[in-house]
């Protein structure tokens, strides 16, 4: 009984979770204007919506400069361009576009490596409104030092208001769900990690270094600073 009990105590906590991830996704859209920050980040995916947005948000001044990241190596920039709906003058200046990256780690990875060598220390972040609580996490995992601000676009293919109405929509949405939980789950142990990680490395150099030393340390600072 206790062991069906426990199944019975999941399964809850896991349905519940469900309904408040697919609430977020219906509350986040449409987004507010985002703060102006060092760039933008447009991942590609289901609807080129996300790099028109991107494109658009680069044009209103809210970013520097525009990463697309995740292009498909056939893609070519001018075929891009007529995608995204920029000018040449914009797109040839300030649009970059990233090859490598072949799904949402990869977008994370590839758009770290382009924030670091740009000094960029702030993103607008567009996706799609089921994509973006994923997303998020796998950019603050691989770009932990940046400001990230979301901005995601409504996904056309999906009603997230009443997602549940078909079998489409909700396998879409569960998917989506089993996927940030196994992401969230992930970050989360390798952050546990870190934290250990730093414990230990306190308790090895108070291991190494006995309290007199740095009594005796701190004692010469305070007077030499008197």
């Amino acid at each position: 009984m206790k062991t069906l009990a426990a199944i019975v105590i999941v399964l809850l906590a896991w349905t519940a979770g469900l309904f408040a991830f697919a609430s977020r996704v219906e509350r986040s859209t449409p987004a507010e204007e985002p703060p102006v920050a060092d760039a933008v980040v447009a991942l590609t995916g289901a609807s080129d919506l996300r790099i028109e947005t991107g494109v658009n948000l680069l044009a209103q001044g809210r970013g520097r400069r525009l990463l697309v990241s995740g292009v498909h190596p056939d893609v070519t920039r001018a075929d891009l361009q007529a995608v995204a709906h920029a000018s040449s003058r914009l797109y040839n200046c300030c649009v970059d576009l990233g090859f490598d990256a072949t799904d949402t780690l990869g977008n994370a990875q590839e758009t770290a490596a382009w924030a670091r060598a740009k000094s960029f220390g702030s993103l607008v972040v567009v996706t799609s409104d089921y994509h973006m609580p994923r997303a998020l996490l796998e950019l603050r995992g691989a770009l932990p030092e940046a400001e990230l601000y979301a901005y995601p676009v409504v996904t056309p293919s999906l009603d997230a208001r009443r997602w549940w109405r078909t079998s489409s929509g909700a396998r879409f949405m569960t998917l989506e769900y089993c996927k940030y939980l196994v992401v969230l789950a992930r970050e989360s142990v390798l952050a546990l990690g870190r934290r250990l990680d730093r414990t230990e490395a306190a308790e090895t150099v108070k291991q190494a270094v006995p309290d007199a030393v740095i009594d005796d340390a701190a004692s010469g600072l305070r007077k030499k600073t008197s």
